[in-house]
This record gives structure tokens, sequence and C-alpha cells, in this order.
């Protein structure tokens, strides 16, 4: 058996097979040659001993990975996977295989391994759906109902709706399609970005898988094999949003220790029941090894609390102290599905029918899916698995002891049209509205509208347009009350007039816009000290991987035009509020442009590797969504993860681009040499000519 590695001018990795079989092992060892590091971090995030090598700061994490039992979720999800679809089972083993057989040079090429002392470790064919359900379990926001529950308690039910905003911790992504009546070649594109936090290595691997069966271009998860989420197969493309659903719960839950050491979970029925329970012990690096107990109720497992002491011969409900635990229930956890069958008939799809099919075994996260072929047809729906059960789940955490909060089943996926031959992905309410609860306010999605609408033909290289464009919607109501503003200083005036010409474009070279955020951070913060707001502030004894959901000024940043045209807020006076932020920044005025302070801050494993990070156009509510956290940092950790254009008119005119480059290896040609255009709006070409690519190995089996 043979397969080939060949590599573009980009250095990314173009793979030929004689099978899926060995094409997946090719992936995995090719990924263990660019990504050792990030592969290696990635599985032991997934099996919570990231700590063990890189410290205390890894530490909140892994505990939150061994209570909420991804390793042991991913050992389910993978034995049911072998039960009912050996051949993916086996395709995915051949992965890890491929890791195993490339780690150990891929480790020798990473310098973090000797800085940290860390030796390869051991692949074993559940570690790809660990990975993946360590990076998506909190990819829906649970922790935001805990965010809920703090609002009704200081401000009432009234208030949950002012902060409903895309918050802080939660990603989304751009998409859109262009039929074939919107282009100029009479075939359909597909363009988009995902954004996430960006970090180093990216989270996104461009890659090209090749056999007989199949030949895809797209953008990989690395630690997973295949390309699940943006891809172009030649007859047939697709790409995600994430679709904002809400499919976990958080269960209050009433827990007490027995006599004999064990722990009793409080039953919808009135009855205590014994519940599973285990301590493990989490290695830090530089520390001390930390105990966690981990328990698991009927509900789920315990992400935050624990269980009260036992007090004999209180038995009921209303004779309980207040709940001091909560349990997490997700489908994949529930059903033992993660939705890796779907992976291997998305590599083999010629047509949005069998796209579609091959969804309908898709479980988490749940997306938002746009799709085009070759013969005109297009798919707009949304994949995944949303538990049916009642409202108040929804919304808050609900009390295991009470009944009535059970599931009930699985909600229908909506499904959507192409209407005048466009259809716009961006977190918005619409499609997966019955769905969810909260979503990102329509600004991007209106924004990608209005800018499709506004040209008759769109090409490929056009697109690029939509990706980098910086209106800013949401300034409006921060300048409607700064038209109103009277009673300032000369200065402050001045500076008011200055705002109502800026054209609202948070460009990089632009000193209004920063002028603008300077503004906006001062007014968050004045409203975040409010007395009535404050309150807000108070510490909830949750774990601190739960903080960005918890954290005041962010949720007052993102939710300022709410809070702004809300009729009243709490006796807050925004007027005198605005003046003040207004007279502050007139007597301190930014010294420079919106890139000098609001630049790119990725995420690595290791702080201490660092670059002189550049300058961005953009903002949280802009298309291109590089976001800031009003009030509290202008650097931005979120961003497009990727960019990409897919056209069915020809593969080799489709475009993509990532912040960094193909090699995960500090000082590779390939590490860092796609920023430069990332940061411009510029694209790299698909290549699919094999003369065109220069042939790397090839192994012979």
């Amino acid at each position: 058996m043979t397969t080939e590695t060949y590599r573009d001018a980009w250095g990314i990795p173009h793979l030929r097979a004689d099978d899926a079989r060995a094409l997946a092992r090719a992936q995995g060892r090719v990924t263990a040659l660019d990504r050792a590091w990030q592969l290696e971090v990635e599985r032991h995030r997934a099996q919570g001993t990231s700590a063990s090598f890189l410290g205390p700061s890894a530490l909140a994490w892994d505990v939150l990975a061994r209570q909420a039992r991804i390793e042991d979720t991913a050992r389910r999800c993978f034995a049911a996977l072998e039960r009912q679809d050996p051949e993916t089972a086996d395709w995915v083993r051949a992965y890890t295989e491929g890791i195993a057989e490339g780690l150990g040079e891929g480790a020798r090429r990473a310098p973090e391994f000797a800085s940290v002392g860390l030796a390869p470790g051991r692949w074993e064919p559940w570690h790809p759906l660990g990975v993946w359900l360590a990076t998506h379990i909190l990819f829906a926001g649970f922790p935001a109902k805990l965010w809920r529950e703090k609002v009704v308690r200081h401000l009432g039910e009234d208030a949950v709706a002012l902060f409903a905003t895309d918050g802080p911790g939660t990603l989304g992504s751009n998409g859109w399609l262009a039929g074939g009546e919107r282009t100029t070649t009479g075939q359909a594109l597909i363009a988009g970005d995902p954004h996430r936090f960006i970090e180093e290595p990216g989270v996104y691997q461009q890659i090209r898988l090749a056999c007989p069966e199949f030949d895809v271009v797209g953008l990989a998860v690395p630690g997973v094999p295949g390309v699940a989420h943006f891809a172009h197969t030649g007859p047939v493309a697709w790409a995600i949003t994430n679709a904002m659903a809400d499919y976990q719960d958080l269960y209050s839950e009433r827990l007490r220790r027995t006599a004999a050491g064990g722990v009793e979970a409080l039953d919808p029925d009135g009855r205590w029941r014994a519940v599973a329970r285990h301590l493990e012990k989490a290695e830090v690096a530089g520390g001390k090894p930390v105990q966690v107990e981990v328990i698991e109720t009927p509900r789920g497992p315990v992400v935050s609390g624990g269980p009260q002491d036992a007090h004999p011969g209180r038995e009921t409900a209303a004779e309980q102290d207040p709940p001091i635990a909560l349990a997490l229930r997700h489908p994949a956890r529930v059903t033992g599905e993660l939705g890796f069958g779907a992976l291997l008939p998305l590599l083999r799809a010629r047509s949005v029918a069998e796209v579609d099919r091959a969804l309908d075994r898709w479980a988490e996260p749940v997306n938002v899916v746009l799709a085009a072929d070759v013969h005109g047809g297009v798919l707009h729906r949304v994949a995944g698995s949303v538990p049916q059960r009642a409202e108040a789940n929804r919304t808050r955490p609900v009390p295991a002891w009470e009944p009535g909060h059970e599931w009930r089943g699985w909600q229908p996926m909506p499904r959507g049209t192409v209407d005048d031959g466009l259809a716009v992905m961006a977190n918005q309410r619409g499609l997966a509205a019955p769905l969810g609860v909260e979503f990102a306010p329509a600004h991007r999605a209106d924004r990608i509208r209005a800018l499709l609408t506004g040209k008759a033909a769109w090409s490929a290289e056009d697109m690029p347009a939509v990706h980098m464009d910086t209106h800013l919607a949401s300034a409006a109501p921060l300048l409607d009350r700064l038209a109103a503003l009277d009673g300032l200083t000369p200065g402050a005036a001045a500076l008011r007039e200055r705002l109502l010409r800026w054209d609202r474009h948070m460009d990089a070279a632009g000193p209004d816009a920063a002028v603008y955020a300077a503004v906006r951070d001062a007014l968050v913060r004045r409203l975040a000290a409010h007395p009535a707001l404050a309150a807000l502030a108070a510490p909830t004894g949750h774990p601190e991987v739960f903080a960005p959901w918890l954290a005041l000024v962010p949720r007052i940043g993102y939710a300022l035009e709410h809070l702004l045209r809300a009729e009243r807020l709490y006796g807050a006076d925004r007027t005198a509020m605005l003046r003040e932020a207004v007279e502050e920044v007139a007597a301190n005025p930014p010294r420079g442009t919106w890139g000098d302070t609001h630049r790119l801050a990725p995420w690595r494993a290791l702080a201490e590797t660092s670059y002189e990070e550049p300058g961005l156009s953009g903002d949280h509510d802009c298309v291109l969504c590089t976001s800031a956290v009003p009030g509290l940092t202008d650097l931005s950790a979120r961003g497009p993860a990727a960019r990409y254009v897919w056209d069915l008119a020809c593969r080799e005119n489709s475009l993509w681009v990532v912040p960094f480059g193909a090699s995960g290896v500090p000082g590779s040609p390939h590490h860092r040499d796609q920023l430069p255009l990332w940061l411009k709006g510029d694209l790299v070409p698909v290549v699919t000519d094999w003369d065109r690519l220069t042939k790397e190995s090839t192994d012979g089996r």
C-alpha cells in the first residue's frame, strides 16, 4: 500500500493514498510531523493532565476535564462507534496509528517538548474523540445559565434580556452562499470565516486528502481525522457556523455524604440514592498534586460544588440546605454518540443530498450548514442533537430533585432556503431560533447581506472584500446619545463633532476608531461601577474556568447597545456617564490609531514564547470580527481562525488562509508565513494539480 505526501508553496500538505484507511494514517502522520506539540497539548487537555507539564495555570481546566468526565465520555463514544460503525472506528484507529508513527520525529522538531521536559505519549483510538469533546465542551456556553441566574437574583427576570447578546465566551462565525445567479461563473460560491480564540499553532489545518474514493480540500482540526466543517470535494462544498443552540443543561443537585464515605443525590421521586463517586489525582508541574473528587448523578457529572455533610433524619427536599452542586448533561454523555459517523460519508459526498444524509448523523456541536454542488443543488440546514425538555432547562440551572426537567427525545433540525440566490449565517437569530436562547446581534448578518446584494455578480476573488468589512453598526446607540449631549467643554464638544463625522469603520489605521473605542471603554467602566450593576460583579464560588461568562465588564461591553437603548437602567444616569466619558477622553485622547492598541493576542500553551504581534482592523460586531473586550482591553484574542472561498465552478479558483501557517514548529518557513496575507485580507490559492506540488515522501507498505 502506497501513500504520498506533497506540499504546495505554503507548506500545506496534500496526501494521496490507495484507500481511505491508508489516507487517515497518512493524515495522522503528517499532522504529528507538523503539529506534534499542539497534538500533545490537546491530548493532555482531553485527559485532564495538562498541568503536569504546563503548571498551575492549566489546573482549572484539568479539574473541569476530569469532573466533566471527558475521557470516559470519549471512550464510551468510541466503543459505540466500534459496535455501530466498525469502518469509521477503524479509520479513526488508522489516524492514531499515523500520529504514533510521526510523533517522535515531530517532537524532536518542536522545541517546546524540551522546554518543559515532556516526552511524547501514546495515542489511543479514543483520543481524537476526546480532543473533539475538549475543544467543544464549552462551545455552547452552558456557563451563561449561571450568568442568567445571577442577573435574575440581583436585578430580576426583566434584566436578562438586557445582556442577551453574543457573550464573551461564545464562539461564532460568518458564512454565506451566493447561488449561480449571483456569480460570474453561473456556479455557486461559499465563503466565510470561523471565529474562535486565535491559537498558535492554529485551530485549523489546511489539508488535502485524496484516494480513489474521494479528493477533498478543507480545514481539519489537528487531532481529528477527516474534514468536518469546511471542505470542497470537487462536486460539492460545505461550510458551517455555530447555530447558537442550547443543548447542554445544568441541574442544581442536592448531594450528601454517607457514613460509609459515599455520596447520595436527591432524585425527583423524593428518594436519596447512591451516585458514582471516585477520586483522581492531578499532577501539577512546580506544585503539589491536587486531589479531584469526581461525582456523577443520574443527570450528569458534577462540574461545580460538591456534597454537604449528612444530616440524619432530614430526608425531604424542603428540609435540606440550599443546593451547592451543579451537574452537566449533554448529548454525547447521554447517548454515546459524538457524530463521528458523519465524517467518512462527508468525504465521500458528491452532492448536497449526500452531504445532507451524512449530517443526519451529526451530534455536537450544533451547526448551521450551507452546501452547494455543481448540479445547482443548495442546502441550508441545522445539524446536531438538541434535547426536548422544559423551557426552564434552556435558560438557567433547574432543580434535579423536582420532576419535569427530564429529557424527552430530540428536537427536529430546522431547514432553511436560499432566497434570491443568497443565504447568510452569522450566529444571528434565524434558522436555528427554535433551538437556542441567545444569539449574536444581527449586525454581521445584515451587513454581509447588504454587501452581497450591492453587487450583481461575484467572483471568488471578490469575496475578501466581504471578509474584511469593518463597519460597526452597533456604534449607533452611543453615537445617537452623543449627538444629543450638551453642556460639554470646548475640547469635549470638538471630540463629539469628530465622532459624529466618523464613518463608523473600525480600521486599524483610523484615529477616529481609536477615539470611539476610548469613549466606549470609559462609558463601560462607569456603567459597571453603578451600584445596581456592580452587584453583578460579586464572586459566585463557581470554578474559575467559567469566569469569562460571569465577568461583569465584558458582559456590559458586549451588551452596551441594549443597555443604552433600554428605557430605564436601574437609576443609572447614562447621559451623565457619557458626558464624563467624553470629557475623560478629551482630556487624554488616544495618541495613535485603533491598530496601535487593538493588537492580536493569540493563546499559546507556553506563554514564554512571544512575538511582536500586529495591529488589527475590525471589532466584535464587524464582519471582520476581531474582538476587543470593551472596558477591559483593546487586545484581540478572538477572530477569524481561517478564511475560505469555495468555488463550485472550478475548485482551483478557491481560496483559503489561516492566521499563521501550515507548520506549528517555530522557525519553520511555514510557521507564520500566512500572517501578512491574513492581516491584509489576501488568501492563498487552492492548488489541486499534483504537477504543481512538491513531493515530500512516498511510503510503500
